[in-house]
Protein backbone atom coordinates (compact mmCIF):
# COMPACT_ATOMS: atom_id res chain seq x y z
CA UNK A 1 0.00 0.00 0.00
CA UNK A 2 1.46 3.25 -0.99
CA UNK A 3 2.37 6.39 1.23
CA UNK A 4 0.78 9.41 -1.11
CA UNK A 5 -2.72 9.54 1.00
CA UNK A 6 -1.85 12.27 3.64
CA UNK A 7 -3.58 12.24 6.35
CA UNK A 8 -3.73 14.77 9.47
CA UNK A 9 -3.84 13.00 13.15
CA UNK A 10 -5.37 15.58 15.27
CA UNK A 11 -4.54 14.77 19.12
CA UNK A 12 -4.03 16.60 22.30
CA UNK A 13 -2.09 14.24 23.63
CA UNK A 14 1.26 13.54 22.20
CA UNK A 15 5.03 12.37 23.30
CA UNK A 16 6.05 13.66 25.51
CA UNK A 17 2.63 15.33 26.78
CA UNK A 18 0.85 12.26 27.27
CA UNK A 19 -1.24 11.46 30.15
CA UNK A 20 -3.77 9.09 29.06
CA UNK A 21 -4.52 6.07 27.24
CA UNK A 22 -5.75 8.16 23.93
CA UNK A 23 -2.43 9.76 23.86
CA UNK A 24 -1.01 6.52 23.84
CA UNK A 25 -3.16 5.31 21.05
CA UNK A 26 -1.91 8.50 19.06
CA UNK A 27 1.60 7.69 19.65
CA UNK A 28 1.66 4.32 18.50
CA UNK A 29 -0.90 4.54 16.22
CA UNK A 30 0.84 7.27 13.99
CA UNK A 31 4.60 5.29 14.02
CA UNK A 32 2.20 2.39 12.47
CA UNK A 33 0.63 4.45 10.17
CA UNK A 34 3.91 5.67 8.78
CA UNK A 35 4.58 2.93 5.85
CA UNK A 36 0.50 2.82 4.81
CA UNK A 37 0.55 6.68 4.39
CA UNK A 38 1.68 10.03 4.73
CA UNK A 39 0.93 11.14 8.86
CA UNK A 40 1.03 14.23 9.82
CA UNK A 41 0.47 15.10 13.42
CA UNK A 42 -1.21 17.86 14.77
CA UNK A 43 -1.32 18.26 18.37
CA UNK A 44 -1.54 20.55 21.52
CA UNK A 45 1.18 22.23 23.21
CA UNK A 46 4.97 23.13 22.77
CA UNK A 47 6.84 22.09 19.80
CA UNK A 48 8.10 18.82 19.03
CA UNK A 49 11.10 17.52 17.60
CA UNK A 50 9.65 14.83 15.74
CA UNK A 51 9.11 13.80 11.91
CA UNK A 52 5.89 12.69 12.12
CA UNK A 53 4.68 16.17 13.92
CA UNK A 54 3.27 19.25 11.52
CA UNK A 55 2.74 21.43 14.28
CA UNK A 56 2.21 22.12 17.62
CA UNK A 57 -0.10 24.77 18.66
CA UNK A 58 -1.38 26.87 22.48
CA UNK A 59 -4.36 28.18 23.19
CA UNK A 60 -5.32 32.49 23.25
CA UNK A 61 -3.80 34.13 25.86
CA UNK A 62 -6.95 36.23 25.35
CA UNK A 63 -8.93 33.16 27.31
CA UNK A 64 -6.42 32.56 30.60
CA UNK A 65 -8.32 32.10 33.31
CA UNK A 66 -9.64 30.31 36.87
CA UNK A 67 -13.39 30.14 35.21
CA UNK A 68 -13.89 26.06 34.42
CA UNK A 69 -15.10 26.75 31.04
CA UNK A 70 -12.69 28.52 30.08
CA UNK A 71 -10.27 25.78 29.98
CA UNK A 72 -13.07 24.20 27.20
CA UNK A 73 -12.67 27.20 25.04
CA UNK A 74 -9.04 27.09 25.40
CA UNK A 75 -9.28 24.02 23.48
CA UNK A 76 -11.70 25.07 21.31
CA UNK A 77 -9.03 28.18 20.25
CA UNK A 78 -6.36 24.98 19.44
CA UNK A 79 -9.38 23.58 17.10
CA UNK A 80 -9.65 26.83 15.05
CA UNK A 81 -5.59 26.86 14.68
CA UNK A 82 -5.92 23.64 13.60
CA UNK A 83 -7.83 23.75 11.13
CA UNK A 84 -5.47 26.19 9.45
CA UNK A 85 -2.29 23.92 9.68
CA UNK A 86 -4.09 21.00 8.34
CA UNK A 87 -4.93 22.91 4.60
CA UNK A 88 -3.54 20.63 2.05
CA UNK A 89 -4.76 17.18 3.72
CA UNK A 90 -6.71 14.50 2.55
CA UNK A 91 -8.01 13.20 5.07
CA UNK A 92 -8.13 14.35 8.80
CA UNK A 93 -8.79 11.85 11.99
CA UNK A 94 -9.57 13.60 15.34
CA UNK A 95 -8.92 11.85 18.55
CA UNK A 96 -11.27 12.86 21.83
CA UNK A 97 -13.49 15.56 22.32
CA UNK A 98 -10.64 18.10 22.37
CA UNK A 99 -9.65 17.75 18.68
CA UNK A 100 -12.99 16.54 17.33
CA UNK A 101 -13.95 20.20 16.43
CA UNK A 102 -10.94 20.62 14.52
CA UNK A 103 -11.65 17.75 12.43
CA UNK A 104 -15.50 18.66 11.86
CA UNK A 105 -14.83 21.96 11.14
CA UNK A 106 -11.54 20.92 8.56
CA UNK A 107 -14.16 18.49 7.17
CA UNK A 108 -16.23 21.50 6.08
CA UNK A 109 -13.64 24.09 5.16
CA UNK A 110 -11.68 21.97 3.22
CA UNK A 111 -13.92 19.27 1.61
CA UNK A 112 -11.93 16.45 3.13
CA UNK A 113 -13.14 12.97 5.09
CA UNK A 114 -13.29 13.38 8.73
CA UNK A 115 -12.40 10.25 10.72
CA UNK A 116 -13.38 10.10 14.21
CA UNK A 117 -12.17 7.62 16.88
CA UNK A 118 -14.06 7.38 19.89
CA UNK A 119 -12.20 7.19 23.44
CA UNK A 120 -15.13 7.83 25.35
CA UNK A 121 -18.34 9.48 25.42
CA UNK A 122 -19.38 12.11 27.37
CA UNK A 123 -22.93 11.32 27.94
CA UNK A 124 -21.26 8.48 29.83
CA UNK A 125 -19.28 10.30 32.00
CA UNK A 126 -21.76 12.90 33.80
CA UNK A 127 -19.08 13.39 36.85
CA UNK A 128 -17.25 15.77 34.18
CA UNK A 129 -19.53 18.65 35.35
CA UNK A 130 -18.51 17.91 38.90
CA UNK A 131 -14.31 18.91 36.77
CA UNK A 132 -15.36 21.01 34.41
CA UNK A 133 -18.67 22.93 35.29
CA UNK A 134 -20.42 24.28 31.68
CA UNK A 135 -17.01 23.39 30.11
CA UNK A 136 -18.82 20.40 30.67
CA UNK A 137 -21.76 21.44 28.04
CA UNK A 138 -18.60 22.47 25.85
CA UNK A 139 -17.36 19.28 25.39
CA UNK A 140 -20.55 17.62 24.53
CA UNK A 141 -21.39 20.15 22.21
CA UNK A 142 -17.86 19.50 20.53
CA UNK A 143 -18.04 15.67 20.98
CA UNK A 144 -21.58 15.48 19.56
CA UNK A 145 -20.66 17.86 16.26
CA UNK A 146 -17.91 15.44 15.85
CA UNK A 147 -19.64 12.20 16.23
CA UNK A 148 -22.55 13.22 13.60
CA UNK A 149 -21.12 15.00 11.07
CA UNK A 150 -17.82 12.81 10.67
CA UNK A 151 -17.66 10.49 7.53
CA UNK A 152 -16.25 7.42 10.05
CA UNK A 153 -16.49 6.61 13.69
CA UNK A 154 -14.01 4.53 14.68
CA UNK A 155 -15.03 2.79 17.89
CA UNK A 156 -12.37 1.23 19.83
CA UNK A 157 -14.33 -1.90 21.46
CA UNK A 158 -17.58 -3.30 20.08
CA UNK A 159 -19.26 -2.13 23.48
CA UNK A 160 -17.88 1.17 22.35
CA UNK A 161 -19.88 0.72 19.65
CA UNK A 162 -23.36 0.16 20.51
CA UNK A 163 -22.39 2.96 23.61
CA UNK A 164 -22.13 5.63 20.15
CA UNK A 165 -25.58 4.06 19.14
CA UNK A 166 -27.31 4.51 22.19
CA UNK A 167 -25.60 7.81 23.00
CA UNK A 168 -26.52 9.25 19.84
CA UNK A 169 -29.03 7.63 18.16
CA UNK A 170 -29.03 9.81 15.04
CA UNK A 171 -25.99 8.50 13.94
CA UNK A 172 -25.39 6.41 11.30
CA UNK A 173 -24.74 2.73 11.96
CA UNK A 174 -23.20 1.82 9.22
CA UNK A 175 -20.21 4.42 9.56
CA UNK A 176 -19.41 3.85 13.15
CA UNK A 177 -16.99 0.44 13.44
CA UNK A 178 -14.74 -1.33 15.73
CA UNK A 179 -10.68 -0.55 15.20
CA UNK A 180 -9.03 -1.80 18.85
CA UNK A 181 -6.39 -0.19 20.33
CA UNK A 182 -2.91 -1.95 19.91
CA UNK A 183 0.15 -2.48 21.85
CA UNK A 184 3.63 -2.80 21.22
CA UNK A 185 5.18 -5.71 22.95
CA UNK A 186 8.66 -4.87 22.12
CA UNK A 187 8.20 -2.21 24.60
CA UNK A 188 5.55 -3.46 26.89
CA UNK A 189 7.35 -6.83 27.78
CA UNK A 190 8.71 -8.44 30.64
CA UNK A 191 11.20 -6.80 33.02
CA UNK A 192 13.06 -9.36 35.08
CA UNK A 193 15.23 -6.52 36.94
CA UNK A 194 14.48 -5.71 40.74
CA UNK A 195 16.18 -1.91 40.67
CA UNK A 196 13.15 0.41 40.37
CA UNK A 197 11.16 -1.41 43.33
CA UNK A 198 14.59 -2.21 45.28
CA UNK A 199 14.47 1.41 45.34
CA UNK A 200 10.56 2.23 46.32
CA UNK A 201 11.53 -0.52 49.35
CA UNK A 202 8.87 -3.02 47.76
CA UNK A 203 9.10 -6.54 49.13
CA UNK A 204 9.71 -9.02 46.69
CA UNK A 205 8.70 -12.26 48.94
CA UNK A 206 4.85 -10.46 49.46
CA UNK A 207 2.47 -10.60 46.78
CA UNK A 208 2.07 -7.09 44.60
CA UNK A 209 -1.29 -5.96 43.48
CA UNK A 210 -1.05 -3.03 40.95
CA UNK A 211 -2.76 -0.08 39.92
CA UNK A 212 -1.56 1.99 37.07
CA UNK A 213 -3.70 5.32 36.41
CA UNK A 214 -5.01 8.97 36.80
CA UNK A 215 -7.24 9.99 40.01
CA UNK A 216 -10.59 10.39 38.21
CA UNK A 217 -13.92 9.10 38.80
CA UNK A 218 -13.49 7.16 35.88
CA UNK A 219 -11.01 4.82 36.72
CA UNK A 220 -12.70 3.89 40.02
CA UNK A 221 -9.31 4.53 42.43
CA UNK A 222 -11.21 5.55 45.26
CA UNK A 223 -13.47 1.91 44.98
CA UNK A 224 -9.99 0.11 44.81
CA UNK A 225 -9.13 1.59 47.95
CA UNK A 226 -12.34 1.14 49.55
CA UNK A 227 -11.73 -3.07 48.64
CA UNK A 228 -8.47 -3.04 49.84
CA UNK A 229 -9.59 -2.88 53.80
CA UNK A 230 -10.41 -6.43 52.32
CA UNK A 231 -7.83 -7.40 50.33
CA UNK A 232 -5.56 -10.01 51.57
CA UNK A 233 -3.22 -8.30 54.56
CA UNK A 234 0.13 -10.16 53.44
CA UNK A 235 -0.61 -8.07 49.95
CA UNK A 236 1.46 -5.12 48.82
CA UNK A 237 -0.28 -1.91 47.13
CA UNK A 238 1.62 -0.26 44.25
CA UNK A 239 -0.54 2.20 43.52
CA UNK A 240 0.55 4.45 40.48
CA UNK A 241 -1.86 7.39 40.58
CA UNK A 242 -1.29 10.95 39.80
CA UNK A 243 -2.90 14.09 40.11
CA UNK A 244 -6.69 14.14 40.74
CA UNK A 245 -8.89 15.70 38.96
CA UNK A 246 -10.41 17.61 41.68
CA UNK A 247 -9.65 19.49 44.89
CA UNK A 248 -12.22 17.75 46.62
CA UNK A 249 -11.22 14.39 44.80
CA UNK A 250 -7.92 14.92 46.14
CA UNK A 251 -8.71 15.12 49.72
CA UNK A 252 -11.19 11.99 49.25
CA UNK A 253 -8.37 9.65 48.72
CA UNK A 254 -5.70 11.16 50.82
CA UNK A 255 -8.27 10.51 53.45
CA UNK A 256 -8.59 6.70 52.30
CA UNK A 257 -5.07 6.49 51.87
CA UNK A 258 -4.33 7.70 55.20
CA UNK A 259 -7.21 4.82 57.11
CA UNK A 260 -5.54 2.52 55.45
CA UNK A 261 -2.26 3.33 56.05
CA UNK A 262 -3.66 3.36 59.69
CA UNK A 263 -4.54 -0.35 59.09
CA UNK A 264 -1.93 -2.44 56.95
CA UNK A 265 1.64 -1.72 55.80
CA UNK A 266 3.14 -2.22 52.25
CA UNK A 267 1.20 0.43 50.68
CA UNK A 268 3.22 2.35 48.14
CA UNK A 269 1.43 5.84 46.39
CA UNK A 270 3.78 6.85 43.80
CA UNK A 271 2.45 10.10 42.67
CA UNK A 272 4.74 11.02 40.20
CA UNK A 273 4.64 10.35 36.47
CA UNK A 274 7.29 7.20 35.93
CA UNK A 275 8.59 6.67 32.63
CA UNK A 276 7.70 3.29 30.64
CA UNK A 277 10.69 1.38 31.44
CA UNK A 278 9.68 1.38 35.59
CA UNK A 279 6.26 1.29 34.76
CA UNK A 280 6.93 -2.38 32.85
CA UNK A 281 9.01 -3.60 35.99
CA UNK A 282 6.24 -2.71 38.12
CA UNK A 283 3.74 -4.85 35.84
CA UNK A 284 6.21 -8.01 35.71
CA UNK A 285 6.60 -8.02 39.00
CA UNK A 286 2.69 -7.35 39.94
CA UNK A 287 1.20 -10.20 40.83
CA UNK A 288 -2.34 -8.76 40.03
CA UNK A 289 -3.36 -5.61 37.99
CA UNK A 290 -6.07 -3.91 39.05
CA UNK A 291 -7.97 -2.05 37.19
CA UNK A 292 -11.60 -1.00 39.09
CA UNK A 293 -12.74 1.30 36.32
CA UNK A 294 -16.53 2.53 36.11
CA UNK A 295 -16.12 3.44 32.52
CA UNK A 296 -13.73 1.98 30.48
CA UNK A 297 -14.51 1.93 26.45
CA UNK A 298 -11.52 -0.38 25.76
CA UNK A 299 -9.05 -0.42 28.81
CA UNK A 300 -5.61 0.06 27.26
CA UNK A 301 -3.82 -0.49 30.52
CA UNK A 302 -4.98 -3.90 30.75
CA UNK A 303 -3.15 -4.63 27.52
CA UNK A 304 -0.08 -3.46 28.73
CA UNK A 305 -0.37 -4.87 32.36
CA UNK A 306 -1.02 -8.76 30.31
CA UNK A 307 2.01 -7.84 27.62
CA UNK A 308 4.08 -7.63 31.22
CA UNK A 309 2.70 -11.27 31.76
CA UNK A 310 0.66 -9.59 35.11
CA UNK A 311 -2.68 -11.61 35.30
CA UNK A 312 -5.48 -8.37 35.96
CA UNK A 313 -8.29 -7.96 37.77
CA UNK A 314 -11.10 -5.52 35.93
CA UNK A 315 -14.55 -4.46 36.62
CA UNK A 316 -16.72 -5.88 33.54
CA UNK A 317 -17.38 -2.60 32.21
CA UNK A 318 -17.26 -1.22 28.49
CA UNK A 319 -14.50 -2.63 26.26
CA UNK A 320 -12.38 -4.81 29.36
CA UNK A 321 -14.15 -8.27 28.69
CA UNK A 322 -12.89 -8.01 25.22
CA UNK A 323 -10.00 -7.89 26.77
CA UNK A 324 -9.55 -10.00 29.80
CA UNK A 325 -10.74 -13.82 29.41
CA UNK A 326 -12.96 -14.63 32.64
CA UNK A 327 -10.38 -17.73 34.50
CA UNK A 328 -7.62 -17.29 31.76
CA UNK A 329 -5.98 -14.25 32.46
CA UNK A 330 -7.98 -12.60 35.07
CA UNK A 331 -11.02 -12.38 36.53
CA UNK A 332 -13.94 -9.89 35.38
CA UNK A 333 -16.05 -7.97 37.96
CA UNK A 334 -19.57 -7.63 37.95
CA UNK A 335 -20.44 -3.63 38.36
CA UNK A 336 -23.57 -2.22 38.57
CA UNK A 337 -23.63 1.80 38.62
CA UNK A 338 -26.06 3.65 41.09
CA UNK A 339 -27.97 6.68 40.11
CA UNK A 340 -25.75 9.44 40.59
CA UNK A 341 -23.30 12.02 38.82
CA UNK A 342 -20.43 10.14 39.93
CA UNK A 343 -20.86 6.78 38.88
CA UNK A 344 -20.67 5.03 42.52
CA UNK A 345 -21.96 1.19 42.62
CA UNK A 346 -25.18 0.92 43.36
CA UNK A 347 -23.94 -1.21 46.07
CA UNK A 348 -20.65 0.55 46.95
CA UNK A 349 -19.63 -2.23 50.03
CA UNK A 350 -20.63 -4.85 47.60
CA UNK A 351 -18.16 -4.18 44.95
CA UNK A 352 -15.09 -3.77 46.89
CA UNK A 353 -16.01 -6.93 48.51
CA UNK A 354 -16.18 -8.23 45.29
CA UNK A 355 -13.49 -6.86 44.04
CA UNK A 356 -10.88 -7.81 46.68
CA UNK A 357 -12.45 -11.40 46.32
CA UNK A 358 -11.52 -11.32 42.86
CA UNK A 359 -7.56 -9.86 43.43
CA UNK A 360 -7.68 -12.77 46.37
CA UNK A 361 -7.79 -15.86 44.55
CA UNK A 362 -5.09 -14.49 42.80
CA UNK A 363 -2.99 -13.54 45.54
CA UNK A 364 -3.63 -16.51 47.30
CA UNK A 365 -2.39 -18.96 44.32
CA UNK A 366 0.90 -16.37 43.01
CA UNK A 367 1.29 -20.03 40.43
CA UNK A 368 -2.07 -19.88 38.89
CA UNK A 369 -1.93 -15.57 38.47
CA UNK A 370 2.03 -16.35 36.97
CA UNK A 371 0.13 -18.91 33.87
CA UNK A 372 -2.57 -16.42 33.65
CA UNK A 373 0.16 -14.04 32.86
CA UNK A 374 2.08 -15.85 30.47
CA UNK A 375 -1.39 -16.62 28.81
CA UNK A 376 -2.28 -12.85 28.98
CA UNK A 377 1.10 -11.51 26.91
CA UNK A 378 0.11 -14.58 24.20
CA UNK A 379 -3.29 -13.35 23.54
CA UNK A 380 -1.85 -9.68 23.22
CA UNK A 381 0.03 -11.24 20.70
CA UNK A 382 -2.10 -12.58 19.01
CA UNK A 383 -4.85 -10.05 19.39
CA UNK A 384 -3.49 -6.41 19.60
CA UNK A 385 -0.25 -5.88 17.07
CA UNK A 386 -0.09 -1.98 15.67
CA UNK A 387 0.86 -3.23 12.64
CA UNK A 388 -2.62 -4.83 11.96
CA UNK A 389 -4.41 -2.04 13.33
CA UNK A 390 -2.92 0.32 11.49
CA UNK A 391 -3.71 -1.55 8.08
CA UNK A 392 -6.70 -1.53 8.90
CA UNK A 393 -7.05 1.95 9.70
CA UNK A 394 -5.11 3.07 6.61
CA UNK A 395 -8.08 0.70 4.27
CA UNK A 396 -10.86 2.83 6.15
CA UNK A 397 -9.12 5.99 4.94
CA UNK A 398 -8.91 5.05 1.28
CA UNK A 399 -12.66 3.65 1.35
CA UNK A 400 -13.70 7.27 1.78
CA UNK A 401 -12.17 8.63 -1.09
Amino acid sequence: MSADLQVALLTREYPPEVYGGAGVHVEYLSRALAPFVDVQVHCFGADRDDPLVAAAYRPWDVLDGEAKHLAALRHFSVDLAMVAGVQGADVVHSHTWYANLAGHLSKLAYEIPHVLSTHSLEPLRPWKREQLAGGYHLSSFAERTGILGADAVIAVSSQMRDDVLASYPQADPDKVIVIPNGIDADEYRPDHDTDVLDALGVDLERPIVTFVGRITRQKGFTHLLDAAEHIAPDAQLVLCAGAADTTELHDEVVGKVDRLRDQRDGIWWIAEHLPRSKVTQILTHSTVFVCPSIYEPFGLVNIEAMACEAAVVGSAVGGIPEIIVEGETGHLVEFEAGDDDYGTPADPQGFARDFAAAVNDLVQDPQRAGEWGRRGRQRVLDQFAWSTIAEQTAELYRSLG
